[in-house]
């Protein structure tokens, strides 16, 4: 099955239909879609009269997007809280999770500044980030699932997709072999979720954090966190809300203060958050459910491998940094020319949105682009 990319462009991205901008940066911020504007603009208007708001329609707002968000990855609710972005998420795993001084956290060199940051600040009660090397200019799986083997190694914390090289690693692996060993697995999916479909109830993920703002095409300000289900109700917050506690249900005694968190991932959720950028984040899960997740995976997919298909048929120009092999890449396309800073102004100059990143051009087309506008950005790619 498939959507009509065209009927999507015409309704939500009408911009596009000129040509005069070719948009293919998604990975660095996703294009919100026209139901999602006007979600913004409603509540704007609702802000500026806020006696036009019903009783706490603000608070019914995160409460759709828990569910759409656990409808999307295949989540329960209860392992859903709302978060402002992917950093609080990761930031929640490393000061919850329960480490101590002598114990290891893996992850790879060369992950995004979020995934190593939280996790070096604990050197301080005496735990040790350690980065596996990458392999062939990518990261190696191998090498950290021989690591797991270590006693000392208590969490593994990783991009599912990386923003440089567009690896997609194997979750469902790394996953089992961390569960086996009682090994914290920890995932930043901000740059998968939106590209691939995710069925969380197949994976053993304790933590997985994901902003609105990239491939779900969401506002800034918006995201959410994952919790498993058994290990919300063993973790305490490090930060503490007042609508993290089940007594927040009953507005009218506020102040019978009973210290009793919610037992499920509510209990991590601080307030307030911005319920005009949830509004419109939740007009785009939406659509994402109209079309089908594994649709607009398909779709990105043929996007891709037609560009991989012509960077591996031109190597005398450039070289493919993605993995060719698609189960091992996602909607990431990084792509080294002889000639970096050179390629990105000339791309600029055609009017084509990118990313210059570690020495690669990085090209991220979403559902709503087509197969003609990436190879504008190869024609740019082919004749410098």
């Amino acid at each position: 099955m498939s959507y009509d990319v065209d009927a999507l462009r015409a309704k939500e991205y009408a911009w596009t239909l000129s040509g005069e901008q070719t948009y293919l940066d998604n990975a660095k911020t996703g294009a919100l879609p026209a139901s999602g504007v006007r979600v913004l603009k409603q509540w704007a208007d609702l802000r500026a009269e806020p006696f036009r708001l019903a009783p706490y329609e603000d608070l019914a707002v995160f409460r759709k997007t828990r569910e759409l968000v656990a409808r999307l990855i295949g989540a329960k609710i209860g392992e859903i809280a709302c978060m402002h972005n992917t950093s609080y998420g990761i930031n929640l795993a490393a000061l919850c999770l329960p480490l101590q001084a002598g114990d290891v956290v893996l992850t790879f060199d060369g992950e995004y500044p979020v995934d190593v940051y939280p996790w070096m600040s604990l050197a301080k009660k005496g735990v040790k980030l350690e980065l596996i090397p990458k392999k062939d200019g990518l990261q190696d799986e191998a090498r950290l699932l021989e690591e797991l083997k270590r006693p000392e190694v208590k969490v593994v914390t990783m991009s599912w997709v990386s923003f440089s090289t567009g690896y997609r690693a194997d979750l469902a692996t790394i996953g089992r072999e961390c569960r086996k060993r009682g090994i914290y697995f920890v995932v930043d999916a901000i740059q998968g979720v939106g590209a691939m479909a995710l069925d969380m109830s197949r994976l053993e993920v304790d933590i997985l954090a994901c902003g609105a703002q990239k491939w779900l095409l969401g506002p800034w300000g918006a995201g959410f966190v994952y919790v498993r289900e058994e290990l919300a109700r063993q973790l305490d917050p490090a930060v503490v809300g007042w609508l993290a506690m089940k007594s927040s249900e009953d507005f009218s005694s506020m102040v019978d203060y009973d210290f009793t968190y919610y037992d499920d991932a509510r209990r991590f959720q601080i307030n307030t958050l911005p319920a005009q950028d949830f509004a419109a984040f939740n007009a785009s899960l939406e659509m994402f459910l109209a079309l089908g997740p594994e649709c607009v995976e398909r779709h990105i997919e043929g996007i891709v491998s037609g560009a991989v298909q012509w960077a591996l048929a031109n190597v005398d120009k450039v070289r493919l940094v993605t993995p060719a092999d698609p189960k091992k890449r996602a909607g990431v396309l990084a792509i080294a020319p002889r000639d970096p800073l050179g390629t990105s102004k000339a791309l600029a100059e055609a009017k084509i949105a990118h990313s210059l990143r570690e020495g690669s051009i990085r090209l991220a087309p979403h559902c709503f682009n087509t197969r003609e506008e990436m190879g504008r950005a190869l024609d740019v790619l082919g004749g410098i």
